[in-house]
């Protein structure tokens, strides 16, 4: 990919600089050119003989998600499988959540929210800004309103960044229309 990054931001965030998350992006504006470069590079690294490099995981990783023609129509299982590949090559607690969400793609919410309480549990991301929005938005999912709402409350004290900020607002509000 010419500038290692098939995404440009204007497709990641809204005219007034909120957040579009990838279930929300119109993949239309994505660049079908770029995406074509990077894919054969996966492709290419992917064929290099021995154990796959972290890298290579991740960019199949991101491989899938710009191969399907929808959020919905995204390979969940071989994301959640390519996330374990990648845990046993480099494992870290950002990788088990990343891996917990895919997880959640596939077996729901429920399981992932385990998964992520375990990662909890064990301290590894205390202070980790994105972990209670994760667990927000599991628990968003499993229609636990209260506890989503308190999770949020905690990502947004997490975090400085204005537009996660205004995402979590939206979200504690989306909690009120259900």
């Amino acid at each position: 990919m010419s500038d290692g990054n098939c995404f440009r931001s204007f497709e990641r965030l809204s005219a007034g600089g909120d957040i579009v998350l990838l279930e929300e992006q119109d993949r239309a504006l994505w660049d079908r050119k770029q995406i074509s470069e990077g894919l054969l590079l996966v492709e290419e690294a992917l064929r290099m003989p021995g154990r796959p490099q972290s890298y290579a995981v991740q960019a199949a990783i991101a491989a899938l998600h710009a191969r399907a023609s929808s959020f919905k129509d995204t390979d969940w299982p071989q994301i959640a499988g390519l996330y374990e590949v990648l845990l046993r090559i480099s494992p870290s607690p950002v990788i088990e959540l990343n891996h917990a969400a895919a997880v959640s793609m596939v077996d729901g919410p429920a399981r992932a929210l385990d998964l992520v309480e375990a990662l909890e549990a064990r301290g590894g991301l205390n202070g980790y800004a994105l972990l209670p929005a994760v667990r927000a938005d599991l628990l968003r999912r499993l229609g636990r309103r209260e506890a989503a709402r308190a999770a949020y409350q905690a990502a947004t004290a997490a975090t400085q960044l204005e537009p996660l900020r205004r995402l979590y607002a939206r979200r504690m509000l989306e909690l009120d229309d259900v």
